[in-house]
């Protein structure tokens, strides 16, 4: 009997005190864990709170405006324009050992700024460079009026425009009204100096070196012949010959000359006792302007000379 109650106590009897301590461990173990997940428990875990923390304060979402969904994207920076090119001419201090009286200015088409000698904005009496405008105002008039120029009207505009024709002038200036269309010009062109003759006449036109440059402007962009005749009348001052083929490009050379459309006056006034010349050309982003007066003795040639020089001179600026 002995024998079989020490084999009951070994086979599954009573447990020992060490198993009793073991197994009130782990029951106590998962009490603290269940305790600790529960929400409201004093031994509350706060591993949950720090789920939803985020540690880089940069990237926590508080409102819309860090949304990156919504978070606006900075312009990008504008690209800068590229620098024009450089014009064959530029401004400068010009000399000339001349009597009589002077001006120039020089143009710059792309942006519009506007240098010259400091009396650029006193004025003189056109003599035949006006006639580029008459040619230009008769053509763009017609156009705007629905008229079709008739080919012995071109014939008698280019023969104005090459070859300075007087009579074939005073015919489209009658045309013109006379006086209003140098009014038409100067609002056209937006001139600042520039007036009507007193008597009336196209050859007395009072321009000055300013204003020729800006008339020059005028013509090269339209405004003046407008889009049907620009070209073609940009085509006829490329073609001026003879007499009246002087001065600003004539300091180019002859390959480049042939792109510059010019067009000159010259003209001996008894009563004042001067010549007045006064020269315009058009270029590739540039337009010009020199006027010259001077007494009468001293011929043509002397003031055609000098509206070359002043042209030598921005030249040599510019090289």
């Amino acid at each position: 009997m002995a024998g079989n109650r020490r084999a009951t106590r070994a086979g599954g009897g009573d447990p020992s005190p060490l198993r009793l301590i073991g197994v009130a461990v782990v029951l106590i173990g998962l009490v603290l864990v269940a305790l600790r997940l529960l929400p409201g428990s004093p031994f509350e875990s706060d591993v949950a709170a720090r789920w939803g923390s985020v540690a880089d304060p940069a990237a926590r979402v508080t409102d819309g405006a860090t949304d990156r969904s919504t978070r606006s994207t900075p312009a990008p920076s504008p690209t800068p324009s590229p620098e024009p090119p450089p014009l064959p001419l530029r401004a400068t201090e010009v000399t000339l050992d001349a009597e009589g009286w002077w001006s120039w200015s020089l143009l710059d088409t792309r942006t519009g700024e506007i240098a010259g000698s400091a009396n650029m904005s006193e004025t003189n009496t056109t003599a035949s460079l006006i006639k580029a405008w008459i040619v230009a105002d008769y053509l763009r008039r017609a156009d705007e009026a629905g008229r079709t120029v008739s080919d012995a009207k071109l014939a008698d505009a280019t023969k104005i425009i090459r070859d300075s024709d007087n009579t074939r002038t005073q015919q489209f200036y009658n045309t013109l009204g006379g006086e209003p269309s140098i009014k038409r010009l100067i609002a056209t062109c937006k001139l600042t100096d520039s007036s009507p003759a007193a008597d009336g006449g196209w050859s007395r036109t009072n321009l000055s070196a300013r204003d020729t440059a800006r008339m020059g402007a005028c013509i090269a962009d339209g405004r003046a012949a407008g889009p049907e005749w620009t070209d073609w009348l940009l085509k006829e001052m490329r073609l001026v010959r003879g007499t009246g083929d002087f001065g600003i490009r004539k300091a180019f050379p002859a390959a480049e000359q042939k792109q510059i459309a010019i067009k000159n006056g010259w003209v001996d006034r008894t009563r004042e006792q001067e010549i007045h010349v006064n020269c315009l050309a058009i270029g590739d982003g540039w337009t010009m302007g020199v006027m010259v007066r001077y007494p009468i003795n001293l011929g043509y040639e002397y003031g055609m000379a000098n509206c070359e020089k002043v042209a030598e001179q921005l030249r040599a600026a510019a090289t």
